[in-house]
């Protein structure tokens, strides 16, 4: 795990923006709040569909997750409400958005080619590696906690062993594949960002988001297309090959493990475990659908 930029060692209560290219994402925010022993207070910005998952569905939306639908389906009001109630709890908040809304996959050029349509007809800067950014569930939040949050952090990430050996960028490394080592490095830049430092009109919210992707584009060019090859495979500045200590992790594998071992090493554990995902997905369904 390469870092760049300005990560501060201290947990604080934030907005994480990020790009978003494959399920690795989800687990770099993980990655970044371990280190500031903010784990556990990660909560997401979720596309709806997404809270029919088996058993995560229902965790998710405990756990503080706002589902959110695309469009003139937005739900702006059951957004704020959520969050509210979060901050009436005092719940320790490390939001995570992808304000892409969807990833940005080399592998479905259309979806690629309507984002920059779209900004070109918008008159916005057109983009190359990421798409065009959205707005709203961004504009929502900042808005709706701006007295709660202590900053937004802008991340960047990029993974090696992306690009063809024609140059051209590859799909992002799918969960299984990260996990296998089939990515060496996984490299991360953090712009902190004063909430002063951002408009609070949406209009303007906008054009200031859509302005820090450019940001993102041009570090991701960089990364991927620049002319020199030693500067390619990673960020300008100075970075930190960050470690973890065994005592950050150990801990929580050897809890998980021997809890999961325990359950399929005998007749009634497998049985319990298979009627908890079956039984607990039915519910969390219900639930979801009845108190999003």
């Amino acid at each position: 795990v390469i870092i760049y930029g300005d990560l501060p060692k201290n947990k604080e209560n934030v907005i994480y923006l990020s790009n978003h290219q494959c399920t690795v994402d989800w687990i770099i925010a993980d990655m970044l709040a371990i280190r500031q022993n903010a784990l556990g207070h990660i909560r997401y910005v979720l596309k709806d569909g997404l809270k029919w998952l088996p058993l995560y569905g229902w965790y998710f939306s405990q756990h503080g997750g706002v589902y959110v639908k695309r469009s003139a389906k937005f739900n702006e009001k059951e957004m704020r409400d959520k969050l509210r109630a979060q901050m009436k709890a005092e719940t320790p908040m490390y939001l995570v958005i992808f304000p892409e809304g969807t990833r940005y996959n080399p592998e479905i050029p259309k979806v690629i080619a309507d984002s920059q349509s779209f900004a070109e007809k918008e008159g916005l800067a057109v983009l190359k590696h990421v798409l065009t950014p959205r707005v709203k569930a961004t504009h929502v939040a900042i808005d709706t906690m701006k007295d709660y949050l202590d900053a937004v952090y802008d991340v960047t990430v990029a993974y090696e062993g992306t690009v063809d050996h024609k140059g051209q960028r590859k799909l992002a490394p799918s969960m299984t594949e990260f996990l296998s080592k089939e990515c060496p490095r996984v490299h991360i830049f953090i712009d902190r960002i004063e909430l002063k430092d951002i408009p609070e009109e949406q209009i303007y919210m906008r054009r200031w988001l859509h302005e820090r992707f450019e940001i993102k584009d041009k570090l991701l060019i960089e990364f991927y297309d620049a002319k020199d090859s030693k500067r390619r495979n990673k960020f300008p500045g100075k970075s930190v090959h960050s470690k973890l200590s065994l005592k950050k992790t150990l801990p929580s594998l050897l809890f998980l493990g021997g809890l999961t071992a325990s359950m399929l090493l005998t007749e009634s554990g497998r049985k319990l475990y298979v009627k908890t995902w079956i039984y607990g997905t039915l519910i969390g369904c219900l639930w979801v659908s009845i108190k999003p």
